[in-house]
């Protein structure tokens, strides 16, 4: 990017009153020549002294990190001064002289906040792919407001370098007076105890103290998960649509799928991929949400087994034979109307053990706004990201899902690949989660004690595909010793559950654990780790597992507690 910036620069402060409208094709004509491996020395010469930088600009882009972008904004800032001093010398366009540059080939135009920029340059390397083209020829602000990600500083500090004027002042107050609408304006109000780690969209935790304070998480502070605005759906007029079977296509409405097909329960826990990223960006940055132990939750689930509802519009056992997916497409949707979607295997679907459900109560109720009212997907054992939420469309499908994040994101890889060589292609969709556990009680940093003579330790553990967690390892001093800890399939008040039917074990276990101080300890690192039924068992620290994107993080969790002396004893 800071190869076609330098030559964007020999025409941005030319004769610009005069063929203003040349300079967009001569950037593209001049960022052609440079890319497309002309001979001279001069080119190999200067590809040789600022390749670095290239490559360091685009990683920055396409990883979404400030940091990289921040070094080569550093590097060029006399380049920058340049810019200001300039900027007074830049001339006026109208509305109608930018909505002429619409296209790569007439070059692409857009304004913000009453500056013109010509980003014709930077429309192969945005990372959202030619979505940018959506707001070519207009106004970058009802598109930017989708993804709050475009209001930090580094990515102004990036459009700035591509300013080329200033719009007419009527057409910027006829701009101003067409208020663009947030796309979020019309979220649900959130319960003030969540963690955010981002608002637009929104994804929240609930602290980890009160995680486990319940064994059933109440809805309010269930973890929020959100890619995209909270679609309004009205009841009355929604439907689904079922698609891809010999029956033809299925349309049910909400009150259909309600009284056509029995209603079943289930207690499951569902768990975002990317839980417990933190500590992965402690041993290196990576690219996504800061999420801590808390998103994931328990929760019981009512509604139609999609099983029955496959059934219903044509599945036999032909169709096994042509189909190995179904797809889901959500009610949510991007500005360019794109929808979330995700796929799960056929044989998950359609298992009569598999428990999936297409769910219209959480915790005996409607489900709430967040969590995909009226109708979404619960697939038992398998990541949060496949539990689509505002459901409005299944396909079986020999194909999996095209939809982003089921082909390029949501997928580990080895601590060697980095943003420059990674191939999403070559990577399965994750589907089943590891096992995990975590320590909610007591806090990473606090301090106990003395006087107590004991110290509680409480947290949660849970292993996907239906796997039971079966022990819990708790250790005071970092690993070198160990005890096991009481696990809980309910609330304390409550009589124990019915241990589940192997393969089916959907909900976390809840653990705890009473042990005396160690007499001369004045510090404890208290980790915890898990065992399930195949004997699955978390490995012991982050670096191993470590990948760019953040997520399978399930080593063992450690947190570290000072132990108070007694006042009267100092």
């Amino acid at each position: 990017m800071l190869l076609l910036r330098r030559c964007h620069r020999l025409t941005r402060f030319g004769p610009l009153n005069t063929q203003r409208h040349q300079a967009a094709p001569a950037v593209a004509s001049c960022a052609v020549r440079l890319r497309s491996g002309s001979s001279g020395e001069d080119q190999r010469s200067y590809q040789h002294a600022h390749g670095p930088s290239w490559r360091q600009a685009l990683a920055g882009v396409l990883a979404g990190t400030g940091a990289v972008l921040a070094y080569g904004l550093h590097h060029h800032k006399a380049e920058q001064v340049d810019t200001i001093e300039k900027a007074s010398a830049l001339p006026i366009f109208t509305q109608e002289e930018v909505t002429s540059h619409r296209s790569l080939e007439d070059g692409v135009w857009v304004t913000y906040k009453g500056a013109v920029y010509n980003i014709t340059e930077f429309v192969a390397m945005h990372p959202g792919g030619d979505k940018i083209l959506l707001a070519a020829g207009g106004d970058l602000e009802p598109f930017w407001a989708l993804y709050a990600v475009h209001k930090q500083e580094h990515v102004l500090e990036i459009l700035a370098e591509y300013k080329i004027g200033e719009l007419r002042a009527e057409d910027l107050k006829k701009q101003q007076s067409v208020k663009s609408s947030d796309p979020y304006s019309s979220d649900p109000e959130r319960h003030p105890v969540l963690r955010i780690n981002s608002l637009k969209p929104f994804n929240a935790e609930p602290p980890p103290e009160i995680l486990t304070d319940s064994y059933i998480t109440p809805s309010p502070i269930f973890f929020k998960r959100n890619h995209l605005p909270v679609p309004q759906v009205d009841p009355g007029s929604y439907r689904l649509h079922v698609e891809g079977l010999p029956g033809g296509a299925l349309t049910l409405s909400l009150e259909e799928l309600k009284t056509r097909f029995p209603k079943h329960t289930i207690t499951a826990t569902l768990q975002c991929a990317g839980n417990r990223r933190s500590e992965m960006n402690k041993v290196k940055q990576v690219k996504g949400l800061n999420w801590g132990i808390a998103a994931i939750s328990n929760a019981t689930w009512s509604g139609a087994r999609l099983r029955d509802v496959l059934l219903a519009a044509g599945y036999g056992p032909d169709v096994a034979k042509r189909a190995c997916h179904v797809q889901f497409e959500g009610l949510d949707k991007d500005v360019t109307g794109t929808t979330y979607g995700a796929s799960i295997p056929l044989n998950k679907a359609v298992s009569e053990e598999g428990d999936v459900l297409l769910a219209y109560e959480m915790n005996g109720e409607d489900l709430p706004a967040d969590h995909g009212y009226p109708v979404r997907v619960v697939v038992p054992g398998t990541v949060g990201a496949r539990n689509v939420k505002w459901l409005g469309k299944i396909i079986v499908s020999a194909e999996e899902s095209s939809s982003h994040w089921q082909q390029n994101d949501y997928k580990g890889f080895s601590p060697a690949t980095d943003w420059d060589t990674v191939d999403f292609k070559s990577a399965p969709a994750i589907q089943e989660l590891p096992i995990q556990s975590a320590i909610t009680v007591p806090a990473d940093g606090t301090a106990v004690d003395r006087s107590g003579e004991e110290v509680t330790v409480k947290g949660y553990a849970w292993s996907g595909g239906g796997r039971e967690v079966v022990r819990v390892d708790v250790s005071l001093d970092g690993g070198k010793t160990w005890q096991v800890a009481q696990l809980r399939s309910s609330d304390k008040d409550q009589a124990p559950e019915v241990s589940p039917p192997p393969g089916r074990a959907w909900a976390w276990k809840l653990w705890e654990i009473t042990v005396p101080l160690p007499a001369e300890a004045q510090e404890l690192e208290i980790v915890c780790k898990a065992v399930d039924n195949s004997y699955n068992m978390q490995p012991d620290t982050v670096a191993p597992i470590w990948n760019l994107r953040g997520v399978l993080s399930n080593a063992w969790h450690r947190v570290k507690v000072k132990i108070r002396e007694d006042e009267s004893e100092e």
